[in-house]
């Protein structure tokens, strides 16, 4: 990861164990050349450093935090509870039920302490990525022309596909 720019993400999971999964929440925000700082913290193993790095987060100049937490995944809720700033949990996968207690545990925030929840699995890190690009893209125009060139991207990936997919029926039509 290249970026050197200022910090704008943080990205906090809950061990270091879920590095291998919320690496591509980095990877996309280096490609879109918004820099992130990274940490692991806990909610439950290290309470006091969570909170503090969420109510700092916003005088360090983060815009957007991005949660990883597998299991009872209250790390999101715990940072939003300590910032105004927008909070995107990503759960993850593992344990006993495979991740669906960490969605759940994500999806059923008090009134009063939001946090966005993308998916499970390995989409999750990215699409909390692009989330938190186009949450910073609102007011920076370059950002967003980034923005609507991915989704250009996007569009054309999808074509090819349906090309390369037609392409393929009617060879075999022809058998």
């Amino acid at each position: 990861m290249a970026v050197k720019t200022k910090p704008q993400v943080g990205i906090v999971m809950g061990s270091d164990s879920d590095w291998a999964l919320v690496r591509k929440a980095a990877e996309t925000l280096d490609g879109f050349g918004v820099g992130a700082e990274v940490r692991v913290l806990s909610a439950h193993r290290t309470p006091d450093e969570a909170a503090a790095f969420a109510r700092g987060a916003a005088r360090r100049g983060l815009k957007v935090i991005i949660a990883a937490a597998g299991g009872a995944a209250h790390l999101a809720g715990v940072l939003a509870a300590h910032t105004t700033l927008p909070v995107v949990g990503i759960p993850v996968k593992g344990g006993a039920l495979n991740g669906v207690d960490a969605l759940l545990a994500m999806v059923q925030m008090p009134a009063g302490i939001p946090v966005a929840t993308v998916t499970l699995g390995s989409a999750g890190p990215e699409n909390a990525a692009l989330l938190a690009v186009q949450m910073l893209a609102l007011s920076q125009p370059a950002l967003a022309a980034k923005l609507q060139r991915h989704k250009l991207t996007l569009k054309k990936k999808v074509k090819r596909g349906n090309a390369a997919v037609q392409a393929d029926l009617a060879a075999g039509r022809k058998g």
